[in-house]
């Protein structure tokens, strides 16, 4: 069976089914499925140039160590599929769907990730971090978090001598983390630095077919002709919008703010 085969078994349900969609295949129906994409389960990395060599999988804090590289925030470490709850919003089914396809089909749709746009509060960091730890433990791959604003500081820091670190020490990471994922895309000012360095940024990863999870604030269009909200390309610019369109699947999601939900259950 192929993964594309297995994508369409494993497929999240809709509302109307969901007794059967909270949670994700059992461990063992996916024992199958986590297979190191550098060994293919072997044990044995084949390196160009340099013969093969035990693989890293295959010692016993490298999952650990893969986490903890990952940069995920302590508020989000708890975030997964089978806990993101989509209620009775369609959009935010067909979003746990696609997050779902990313996670069976990872092998085979050769770097192309998902762009989750939406308002504050639908869950769209959640779902971006449960695509990532569950790569990360499935398939043992390089990931890497990061917050739109705080990674353009980091990089600026870097330019401080006081700082004790460079521009190519913040960058390089980010260039070959095999998935990563860049939280609130356009939350900076957008300046022409901010644009080239994203450009630089977006070009490498596209170039190199590296899975990257956007979510941002900014939606394509605007509601009506009242809406003065600033689109997703004015905030980044029309050439990255573009390159974004090849990069990823765009997966626009409604709901209420689950913080506003939250604190009307607990007055």
């Amino acid at each position: 069976m192929t993964p594309t085969e297995k994508s369409k078994r494993l497929r999240i349900l809709k509302p109307e089914t969901t007794e059967k969609s909270d949670a994700l295949p059992e461990k063992a129906d996916r024992a199958a499925d986590n297979t190191c994409p550098r060994c293919f389960g072997t044990g044995i990395e084949i390196v160009a140039g340099g013969g093969a060599r035990r693989c890293d999988c295959q010692t016993s804090d490298h999952l650990q160590q893969l986490f903890q590289n990952a940069r995920i925030p302590a508020r989000y470490q708890h975030c997964t599929l089978a806990n993101f709850d989509a209620g009775d919003s369609e959009s935010m089914w067909i979003a746990k769907r696609e997050a779902q396809i990313v996670l069976d089909d990872f092998l085979v749709i050769e770097g192309r990730g998902l762009l989750l746009v939406g308002p504050v509060g639908v869950g769209k960091t959640h779902l971006a971090v449960a695509i990532l730890r569950e790569l990360i433990e499935r398939y043992q791959v390089r990931g890497l978090f990061y917050q739109f604003g705080a990674l353009l500081r980091r990089i600026q820091d870097s330019y401080n001598p006081i700082s004790q670190t460079s521009e190519l020490a913040v960058l390089q990471p980010v260039f070959d983390a095999d998935v990563l994922v860049l939280d609130e895309l356009g939350a900076s000012k957008p300046t022409d630095w901010v644009r080239d360095t994203m450009m630089q940024i977006i070009n490498a990863r596209y170039n190199d077919k590296r899975m990257t999870i956007f979510t941002t604030n900014f939606a394509d269009k605007r509601r009506n002709e009242k809406d003065t909200t600033e689109l997703l390309e004015d905030r980044i610019g029309v050439p990255l919008r573009s390159r974004l369109y090849e990069m990823c699947k765009t997966v626009e999601i409604e709901g209420e703010d689950y913080r506003k939900r939250a604190s009307a259950q607990t007055v």
